[in-house]
């Protein structure tokens, strides 16, 4: 057993290895159509099946083959005639098995191909809960998540079906040839082929074979869910990538120029094969020059980035470097060539020292010594502009930056993932919107570095900020796939009608005007303020012995309220909550329950017709034993009619109800999960990749437990009490001694039970850290591949299955250890059952007849009794993931987005005025760190105010609190002189759409994605108002050229899309929704200049009447605002008007200057 587990532990590990190997060789077409969530759930599930299937289940099967094959052998050996005669039997058994094990499998893969897709829509939406819980969307997604596990759930019903028919099949064939076996075994005594010992010993041989048999049926089930699991973990590791990043094969230049030329080039996207991106173009970048695209979103900018990369390959046409086609490059050599920032940058969840050493990966700085290796990042964080806001940091440079980066503001990710391409000195640098997250004063600073770090390589620049790319020594003017204009920005501008000049005309600021606005307010909070100020509010405890950090740290690690742990409650308990989280399946399971009792009293009564039948062997008179043979056939005819009705409604009743709770669990588990307050979200230990993984992990090993398994347990519990109970009836001195056996069969097997289950405790945080690890770099794909980090991240990945797999090899050679103990156990008391009997038999105290029923009684209730134990494993983990979920379920945040308490806004006539009063704030994962001090704004209703500042100012936190995704740790904010904290959560974000800085779209229509954000019924939503949204977020037009217009699939996280066009979906989604307040974070960043005024035109068209709040670094889009705040260090240091603020010539004015447009004389 002890080798099985090991080498299932091992083979589980490989094949996870192999599996992430796989995907992430793959080309950037395949992620299209497989999300990162399915990554997570095939990586953590799929391989747990497959786990399963080849360890202990495989070393069960094996015992139970190799029974039944000894069994048969041997009564071949005593009688041919008798075991050829029971042998017709296998072909039957034989075909049902291969009918039976092909349609599970084929439900199976299905149920997991629905499994997985509801993994990638719950790692869409739990990677980008902000958006989820700012627009409600929680119970729409859900119910798409539901369809899913629904979908899932009806294929695991169809293969309860066909496991319930298969089995009844199995056992109507095994009793009836029982029955066979009496009635010819009596032919045959009758005739002088055989003696009544042979044919027992037949009988009893073939019994043991058959019952081992019919023991193999849930193992088998265990061997064919790995099957299919494995062979879509296969389809996979099989399939070769028209690109292959890990191929070897090409050629890698010593000497690098840098010209790049794009040839007559067509491109499609494989997912939009229909829609042409790129149109016969021809383009050329001189080595050594920086080269800048500019033009509207979506005209295929981005698109000659990812041929450069050889993220595609062109439909036809050439992409050549120094005039060698990238195809017969090496494709890793390449990569490391470049060095890529891209629109929406990605950081992994490490420290920042780390992800910037991750742009050293495949050069010659590799191997250098730490010592360099920090020196180099030190400089290119110094070059990016990174370096000051780093070491700020109580941690500097190994500062964990979170999930995807969530801990770093837009502004700092930028400028880290700028030091990440520029730390190995590429030879070519791509910049797709490299700035665009960055505010004014730091964006001066960078381009500066980037125009310095740009000299002597190629440089191509793609923006929408024009004045970063002004200084570029060729401008390509892009439009429909094609190039419409090139040449210098001057050279550019002599056209005043030309697309370029419009394009500039667009972003220039406004003169100075004369004005009289309001004086700046500026105010210097220190710590004991803020201490002060939090200690006005109540927390519901007040101690003087506290600290300040210590009274937040309290604030913010408290345990959900309800929360469930194990310690101190155990099966009992886990059955009555599973129990009532699945009463729809209450009567399924009696039923089953009742059937498998039935099931389980069919071996004693077995060994009571098995007594009669020896006893019948004995008669003298030929015409008597004929009778008593025939009848004794009779008998055990019944017993497969009863064992087909009990087996049958036994595993069909049990299957589909563990496949209802299992679907249950996953949807309430997923439920909660966007319950959460986002807090919970920020913590490492729920990381998407994490919680993703745990949502289908956890249910399928409660399935495994709540399925066949707990009714197979139930089964051989009642054999073991009803022969008991049968053998002190029988024979009262043999039961005693069993009876007084059982006490160590059952106290090894719970030992064992507790080993297992503190392995699998231990082991369930690093798996879910390797699968976040397995799901963060299947969802930055494009990021890993620039960075040629696939073999990094296969050896980190590696690294994190190592400890698991020690620990389950050490607990394994325990609890195997006491499973062989209880095995022995078992057969001891048969052969103590047997002497102990012999004897009483030897002195005529009991007759033959009552020997073998005590005998049959013992040995079926010895053989259950240790089987129960079998299934260790699966109680084990079932146990721990079905208090995971319970915990989850039962929590219950501070900030719980499903709340009906609080004053119903509805019931208000809600004005929009939104004050904040002396708020300071602490994001609960950096409690070190303060982000707003004694900040204090006030927005009158139906003004436009603006928000600007250095990018880690706060400005995003505003947003946030707003919002509120979290809770001031001290002050307060209003909506109409109401605090927000009173207010019902959900009707009160009903009054406020949100556009944020990454703006976020998931897997499904066009039409769907701006149907989040309505706020009354979907189905009252007309076509008209989604016209008109889209029209006024200018995006209506670009719709209606698509060949299926707003029925178009935008792609998993919008991945069909350009930035822009994903921008303005989510802009025509906020409106759609009418608010009585705007929130803007950066709401037109990733539009190019032309749709970004036509946009932001539409924008302030939309703020008449309600409350808007808009955060830009491209002051040009705000320049029109009531009043602009400036932040600095979390606090408002000046505002006013556009015009005022110019005036004052004080941090605004410098920020105006740095972005000023014009024509370089």
């Amino acid at each position: 057993m002890y080798i099985w587990v090991h080498t299932g532990e091992v083979t589980t590990k490989r094949l996870r290895e192999h599996y992430l190997r796989a995907i992430l060789r793959q080309d950037i077409a395949f992620f299209d159509n497989v999300g990162a969530g399915e990554v997570a759930t095939r990586i953590q599930t799929d391989t747990h099946l497959v786990q399963q299937g080849t360890s202990e289940k495989m070393a069960m099967c094996g015992n139970y083959i190799s029974a039944f094959f000894t069994g048969f052998i041997l009564a071949y050996c005593r009688s041919w005639r008798l075991a050829l005669a029971m042998s017709t039997i296998l072909p039957c058994i034989a075909t049902m098995g291969v009918v039976m094990s092909k349609s599970v499998s084929r439900y199976m893969q299905s149920s997991r191909r629905h499994v997985s897709d509801g993994g990638s829509l719950g790692e869409e939406v739990i990677s980008t809960i902000r958006t989820a819980q700012a627009f409600g969307t929680q119970k729409i997604l859900a119910d798409i998540y539901d369809t899913h596990i629904n979908q899932s759930k009806a294929a695991d019903a169809k293969a309860a079906v066909t496991n319930g028919a298969g089995m009844a099949t199995f056992f109507f064939i095994l009793y009836s040839s029982y029955g066979l076996a009496f009635s010819f075994g009596t032919t045959l005594i009758n005739e002088g082929h055989a003696t009544a010992g042979e044919v027992i010993n037949v009988f009893m041989s073939i019994l043991i074979g058959s019952v081992s048999l019919a023991q193999l049926a849930p193992e088998m089930q265990a061997v064919s869910q790995a099957r299919a699991a494995a062979a879509k973990l296969y389809e996979a590791i099989d399939r070769i990538p028209d690109i292959d990043s890990s191929d070897p094969s090409g050629l890698k230049p010593e000497k690098v120029k840098g010209h790049i030329t794009l040839e007559s080039v067509r491109f499609n996207y494989p997912s939009r094969p229909n829609v042409a991106v790129v149109k016969d173009l021809s383009i050329s970048f001189p080595a050594g020059k920086t080269s800048a695209l500019v033009g509207a979103s979506g005209s295929g900018k981005s698109t000659v980035v990812a041929l450069v990369e050889r993220f595609y390959d062109p439909l036809s046409g050439l992409v050549k470097l120094d005039g060698v086609d990238l195809k017969e490059l090496n494709i890793k050599w390449l990569r490391t060539q470049i060095g890529l920032v891209s629109q929406e940058p990605i950081l992994f969840a490490t420290t920042i020292k780390e992800n910037v050493a991750h742009g050293l990966i495949g050069t010659e700085y590799e191997q250098a010594s730490e010592e360099k290796k920090f020196a180099l990042i030190k400089d290119a964080c110094v070059k990016a502009n990174a370096d000051g806001f780093i070491n700020k940091m109580p941690m500097g440079y190994d500062t964990m930056v979170g999930e995807r980066g969530f801990l770093m503001s837009g502004g700092q990710k930028q400028r880290i993932a700028i030091a990440r391409a520029i730390v190995s000195d590429p030879k070519i640098l791509l910049l797709d919107e490299a700035t665009s997250a960055l505010d004014t004063q730091s964006e001066g600073i960078v381009q500066d570095a980037l125009d310095k770090a740009a000299a002597g390589r190629t440089t191509i620049t793609i923006a929408h900020r024009l004045s970063t790319i002004k200084d570029a020594h060729c401008i390509f003017v892009m439009g429909d796939g094609l190039v419409l204009e090139q040449g210098t920005h001057n050279e550019l501008l002599r056209d005043e009608n030309s697309p370029y000049s419009r394009l500039v005309a667009a972003q220039k600021l406004r003169a100075n005007v004369e004005f009289t606005g309001s004086d700046s307010a500026t105010s210097v909070i220190d710590e004991d303020m803020e201490k002060k100020a939090l200690d006005e509010i109540p927390l519901g405890r007040k101690n003087s012995s506290y600290s300040l950090s210590s009274e937040i740290v309290e604030r913010h690690n408290k345990l959900p309220n309800g929360a469930v742990h194990e310690d101190g409650r155990g099966l009992p308990y886990l059955f009555l909550r599973m129990g009532k989280l699945n009463r729809a399946s209450w009567t399924s399971y009696a039923i089953g329950v009742v059937a498998a009792c039935m099931s389980g009293m069919v071996p004693p009564a077995f060994g009571v017709l098995y007594a009669k039948g020896i006893n019948g062997f004995s008669d003298i008179d030929p015409h008597q034993r004929r009778h008593d043979g025939d009848r004794t056939a009779l008998w055990f005819f019944i017993i497969a009619l009863i064992s087909t009705c009990t087996i049958g409604l036994q595993h069909y009743m049990f299957g589909s109800a563990a496949a209802t709770l299992t679907a249950k669990v996953r949807s309430l588990s997923f439920k909660a999960i966007l319950r959460q307050d986002i807090e919970f979200f920020d913590k490492d230990e729920n990381s998407s990749g994490g919680l993703t993984g745990s949502l289908s992990d956890n249910a399928q090993k409660i399935n495994g437990l709540a399925g066949i398994t707990l009714g197979t347990i139930v089964q051989s519990c009642s054999t073991v009490v009803s022969g008991l109970i049968l053998g002190f009836a029988f024979i009262w001195k043999i039961g005693l001694v069993a009876l007084a056996c059982m006490p160590v069969v059952l106290s090894t097997g719970y030992i064992r039970l507790r080993v297992v289950v503190l392995k699998d405790q231990t082991n369930k945080r690093a798996h879910e850290e390797s699968a976040q690890i397995a799901c963060e770099a299947a969802g930055a794909i494009r990021t890993v591949a620039s960075l040629t980090r696939e073999e990094d991240c296969c050896k980190i990945y590696s690294k994190s299955l190592e400890e698991p797999l020690r620990r389950s090899n050490k607990s394994a050679l325990w609890s195997n250890m006491l499973f062989a103990i209880s095995q022995s156990v078992s057969m001891f008391v048969i052969g103590l059952v047997f002497f102990y009997g012999s004897r009483l038999v030897s002195t005529l105290e009991f007759s033959n007849f009552q020997f073998f029923v005590g005998l049959m009684s013992s040995v079926f209730s010895a053989i259950n009794a240790g089987n129960i134990f079998s299934y260790v494993p699966d109680i084990s983990s079932a146990k721990s993931a079905g208090f995971n979920v319970l915990q989850l379920v039962d929590s219950r945040p501070e900030i719980d987005a499903e709340s009906t308490e609080g004053i119903d806004v509805s019931s208000m006539t809600v004005r929009g005025q939104i004050s904040l009063e002396n708020i300071h704030f602490r994001y609960p994962t950096r409690l070190g760190v303060r982000v707003l001090r004694g900040m204090s704004l006030k927005v009158e209703p139906g003004t436009y105010i603006a928000v600007v500042g250095a990018s880690g100012s706060g400005k995003s936190t505003i947003i946030q609190l707003i919002e509120r995704f979290y809770d001031p740790l001290a002050g307060q904010i209003y909506l109409d002189g109401v605090p927000i904290s009173e207010l019902n959560i959900q009707e009160y974000r009903k009054q406020i759409a949100l556009v944020s800085q990454e703006p976020t779209l998931y897997a499904g229509t066009v039409r769907f994605n701006i149907l989040l954000g309505a706020v009354k019924p979907v189905s009252d939503v007309t076509q008209e108002e989604i016209e008109q949204a889209c029209r006024n977020a200018n995006i209506l037009n670009f719709i209606n050229s698509l060949p299926d217009g707003f029925d178009t699939e935008v792609g998993g996280k919008g991945s069909q899309l350009s930035g822009g066009q994903k921008q303005r979906i989510a802009i025509a989604r906020a409106l759609l929704r009418n608010p009585k307040v705007l929130l803007l974070d950066e709401a037109t960043s990733a539009l190019d200049s032309t749709s970004e005024k036509v946009v932001q035109n539409a924008l302030d068209q939309a703020a008449k009447g309600r409350t808007t709040i808009a955060i830009a670094h491209r002051l040009s889009t705000i320049q029109n605002a009531d009043c602009i705040y400036f932040i600095k260090d979390g606090q408002v240091c000046e505002f006013g008007t556009h015009e005022t603020l110019l005036r004052k010539k004080g941090d605004y004015y410098e920020y105006v200057q740095l972005q000023g447009l014009s024509r370089r004389e």
